[in-house]
């Protein structure tokens, strides 16, 4: 095994060519001259002017999946619970940093009682994954304030680790400081980052937010429905929400989503109703 910033890495037991990372760092030795400062003579995977261009979109998704499979990987996390929510939803007690005005303060702070419940399910989840020695059922939420802080704070509350799938954005967005540092990861591109929060969900739990978590909702049952992905817990937190936001059983009886897809959808007020459904369906 060799080591890379400080992770072990599997290399074969005789490989005769020199390894990338001793050829980068005599690279930045060589002599600085008009042709060894050009851009054209840095390696192409040291130069991130390179790796930044438009053609090379392609490697770039590539790298966002690989980076964080291959730290998954190696960390032998198996499975997860995929909490979503928004990131304007405070703590109990904390201010409604997003409010514009005093309807939307109150509606905030009200719902405050989400972050909590959150918090209370990401305890549970953790406790789960202690028994498969944080494995299984490791807490995963999108990195953020808001819900998925609530949710890696429980996680951290019961010294488990729990991963951050964050974003670049211009606002929100930046790691809560519960995330399990070794299992923050950052993304450039929200449809892989969407398929890490799936590829090894074992439930999907849904708080109120806004557009960002809508987009999660409707592209996790998209899949459920659809087949490409197994039928797992869905279940969304605080039932007269989504019924105000959405109503679901309107796309039944109009017709464009068969009767039966209204039971890929669970609806529940608190954490343990949540953990219940999991625990029922896995047989825990």
């Amino acid at each position: 095994m060799a080591k890379t910033n400080g992770r072990q890495r599997k290399t074969a037991a005789w490989d005769p060519l020199k390894d990338s990372s001793t050829d980068r760092k005599v690279a930045e030795g060589v002599p600085k001259t008009p042709q060894s400062l050009s851009p054209s003579y840095r390696l192409a995977y040291a130069d991130d002017d390179f790796l930044c261009r438009e053609e090379l979109r392609p490697v770039r998704l590539q790298l966002e999946l690989l980076k964080t499979e291959m730290m998954l990987s190696e960390r032998g996390i198996r499975s997860t619970v995929v909490i979503f929510g928004g990131a304007r939803i405070p703590a109990p007690g904390a201010d409604a940093w997003a409010a514009k005005n005093e309807v939307q303060r109150k509606n905030l702070m009200a719902a405050s009682v989400y972050y909590e419940e959150a918090r209370k399910f990401a305890r549970l989840c953790a406790e789960q994954a202690a028994l498969h020695e944080h494995r299984e059922y490791v807490v995963v939420t999108g990195g953020g304030p808001g819900v998925m802080e609530a949710g890696n704070r429980g996680a951290a509350e019961v010294d488990a680790p729990s991963i951050g799938l964050n974003i670049v954005l211009p606002h929100e967005q930046a790691p809560n400081a519960f995330v399990t540092p070794e299992l923050s990861f950052n993304f450039h591109y929200f449809a892989i980052r969407k398929m890490h929060f799936l590829m090894r969900a074992k439930a999907i739990t849904i708080f109120p937010g806004g557009f960002g978590t809508m987009d999660e909702l409707f592209e996790s049952l998209t899949l459920i429905q659809t087949k490409r992905m197994a039928p797992i817990p869905l279940i969304l937190f605080g039932a007269e929400f989504w019924h105000r936001i959405i109503d679901f059983q309107a796309l039944a009886d109009f017709g464009t989503i068969a009767p039966e897809d209204m039971d890929l959808l669970s609806f529940v007020e608190t954490a343990d109703e949540a953990w219940s459904i999991i625990a029922k369906h896995y047989g825990l």
